[in-house]
């Protein structure tokens, strides 16, 4: 419990130092929280992939889902958006039970290519539903009340929600990394058939880890959609945005705690800079960027710390003498 402690304190430490972004980087709000949404998405998305060892790449279905409640609640009822979030993680968590109910006897690709399935028919269905999801043509959030006076249209208001998120996923995250949950993710995710002997149920905590991962990704759907203020399901549904969560989490170190946000960091600042830059050139060299990290460091840059922490001790340690 000691390591767990000193852990959570490093959660509270980083959540401090991302507060005062916004005073620091007054004029690259628009970056910053892009940075924290898609941190918390990718450590809600970690939850099942990193510790549950189970690549979904449909979760844009998740974020599309908590987006869309949010403001069609918003748009067509008058609800406040805070009460069409709290719906969509409802929503979201409902459907991920049910299909993790389905697709969790499916392995390796199969469960992969499963997640891609759903997350394209919910695309399909949000296109072809025009009446009530305004088809390809998407929806614009105009108005919205303001919650003890704050703006959700502010950029400084967005990041401190988001950066709210991520607190909590990184708190989930946390307490992954010590309890008994955690650990029976990690034994489902090196040796499934071991863990199932042991007496581990596999398709129950995978489902289970499916449910908080489609709760968190919900909500940071719904702050996405106040983020972007418009969006339709060639954008939120995308299987690029499932594919950018999983790889912000493995770049940075899948199965961990600060993996993703790392990874999110790394990645949107890396793009950011390369688009003013390099402009035409810059998906070039996030490819090389992204190829460098895979190929030096294949357990993400969290990993390769670790084991270079690991490893520095024994470097400078002298050799034993040899035996006479």
């Amino acid at each position: 419990m000691e390591r767990a402690g000193r852990m959570l304190l490093a959660v509270a430490a980083v959540v401090a130092a991302f507060a005062l972004y916004p005073q620091l980087f007054p004029t690259r709000l628009n970056l910053g929280v892009a940075i924290v949404l898609f941190a918390a998405m990718a450590t809600a998305w970690d939850v099942l992939g990193g510790w549950g060892g189970q690549l979904s790449l449909g979760h844009a279905a998740l974020l599309g889902i908590g987006g869309y409640t949010m403001a069609l609640l918003s748009l067509r009822l008058g609800v406040a958006p805070w009460w069409g979030m709290l719906a969509g993680v409802a929503l979201a968590t409902l459907f991920a039970a049910g299909w993790g109910w389905l697709v969790f006897r499916l392995r390796g690709p199969y469960f992969a290519l499963s997640t891609i399935a759903v997350a394209e028919m919910l695309r399909l269905v949000a296109i072809n539903w025009k009446r009530v999801t305004g088809g390809a043509e998407g929806l614009f959030i105009k108005t919205l009340p303001q919650p003890f006076g704050l703006n959700l249209f502010d950029r400084t208001v967005e990041f401190y929600l988001g950066l709210g998120l991520l607190g909590l996923t990184l708190l989930v995250a946390w307490w992954l990394s010590w309890s008994r949950f955690g650990y029976y993710l990690q034994a489902i995710r090196e040796d499934q058939d071991s863990a199932q002997a042991m007496g581990v149920n596999p398709t129950r905590y995978k489902i289970l880890a499916f449910m908080i991962s489609a709760a968190f990704t919900a909500a940071g759907g719904a702050l996405f959609a106040l983020y972007v203020s418009f969006f339709e399901p060639h954008i939120i549904f995308d299987i690029g945005v499932s594919v950018e969560l999983a790889l912000i989490a493995y770049i940075g170190g899948a199965g961990t705690v600060f993996g993703p946000t790392i990874g999110a960091v790394l990645l949107l600042a890396a793009g950011d800079l390369f688009r003013n830059y390099f402009q035409q050139a810059n998906l070039l060299i996030y490819g090389i960027l992204i190829i460098l990290i895979v190929r030096f460091a294949p357990e993400g840059v969290a990993g390769g710390w670790t084991f270079l922490v690991r490893r520095w001790p024994r470097a400078r340690r002298p050799a034993a003498a040899p035996a006479e």
